[in-house]
């Protein structure tokens, strides 16, 4: 279909609230005045697209979301460059991975075309809320979920596409500072074989516990062992992680079937290449990566997503110790690959392989 209808609704939030909010955007608090809106039916498909405004949603306490779970969802952003055009980020890569989600939740899957239509009709409805300055972005958020009314488990036969923006400003509220991270001595994100490449609910569901273990022992963000060994890194509960060694290589962990191929994962792998490191993809060994460090094999760390682009990470804790990822700051090689990527999603650094599409 590949088109979107248009609201008349005026805008919900005034001119004076919006230039408020985007002086501070925060991250994930404030959202925008319209969002996109698909139906699909098992004897229909899919139906119009439209613009809707924003607001809440009607569903019985029977939709099937709500007892099965069977839903997924994407993030990607909106970056505004110098010229006032609107931009983002290898779309077509999420459009895939939601085409990927949606195959393993037994949900329909939308086409990339309606995929990027969603997007840029969101963007142009609402393009006044994409800030300027800084690294501040609009967050896209589609998402896709059973709403038909039904207590049985099987797929269901109605489902609602939506997607969402929020102008953004930092992911994590110290801006970008090397992270602490606790390593979970017990709770897996994902086990092989289950929804673990998928992006839905129920994967950062089974996170959250982590992120509880970690706050508790005063640290930022939480780092899953493989299910199966507990002795292999697998990923944050939300992000990707690659390690720098001081012989120039570069390695994330494999992806397995339990860890979220990451756009931005995926993006960091081609830079890297690109300024001679030797980037690859293998099963890191959580005593070996330890043992490493301690004796300053592995220089840096740094944890990779949309939300928080390049982030570093300066100490790993556990149940037994502490171990500090060279000096503890932001490496060198972690913030030169941030700055080419961000530089590449602003319009600053020239888009070599052809990443950027333009929304508005």
């Amino acid at each position: 279909m590949g088109e979107y209808r248009a609201s008349s609704a005026p805008r919900r939030i005034s001119s004076e609230e919006r230039e408020r909010i985007l002086r501070d955007p925060g991250f994930g608090d404030n959202f925008t005045d319209y969002m996109a809106h698909q139906r699909w039916t098992e004897t229909e498909g899919w139906g119009e697209g439209e613009i809707l405004p924003y607001g809440p949603l009607s569903l019985e306490p029977a939709a099937a979301v709500f007892h099965y779970a069977q839903e997924i969802f994407e993030g990607l952003k909106a970056f505004r460059h110098a010229d006032g055009s609107v931009w983002t980020f290898r779309p077509e890569k999420n459009a895939a991975r939601i085409q990927n989600s949606a195959r393993r939740l037994a949900l329909p899957e939308i086409s990339t075309e309606d995929f990027l239509a969603s997007l840029r009709a969101v963007v142009s409805a609402d393009e006044p809320w994409v800030p300027t300055g800084g690294e501040t972005s609009l967050y896209l958020r589609p998402f896709m979920f059973a709403s038909e009314n039904f207590l049985g488990v099987r797929a269901a036969h109605t489902v609602d596409y939506y997607v969402i923006a929020s102008p953004a400003g930092n992911y994590f509220p110290r801006g970008v500072q090397p992270l602490v991270v606790w390593v979970s001595p017990l709770a897996a994100r994902a086990g092989r074989g289950g929804t673990g490449f998928a992006k839905c609910g129920g994967n950062y569901a089974s996170s959250l516990q982590g992120k509880y273990e970690a706050a508790k022992a005063g640290a930022d963000e939480v780092m899953f062992l493989d299910s199966e060994t507990h002795s292999n890194i697998d990923e944050l509960s939300g992000m990707n992680i690659f390690v720098v060694y001081a012989d120039g290589r570069i390695v994330t962990p494999t992806l397995t079937g339990s860890i979220l191929p990451g756009v931005t994962r995926e993006s960091i792998l081609t830079l890297a290449a690109d300024r001679g490191l030797r980037p690859s993809e293998d099963s890191v060994n959580y005593e070996a990566l330890t043992a490493d460090i301690a004796a300053g094999r592995v220089t840096e760390m740094f944890a990779c997503g949309t939300a928080a682009v390049i982030n570093p990470i300066g100490e790993l804790r556990d149940e037994k110790a502490t171990w500090t990822i060279g000096n503890g700051g932001s490496g060198e090689v972690t913030m030169a690959l941030r700055e080419e990527l961000t530089g590449i999603q602003y319009g600053r650094v020239e888009d070599r392989h052809g990443w950027l599409t333009r929304l508005v």
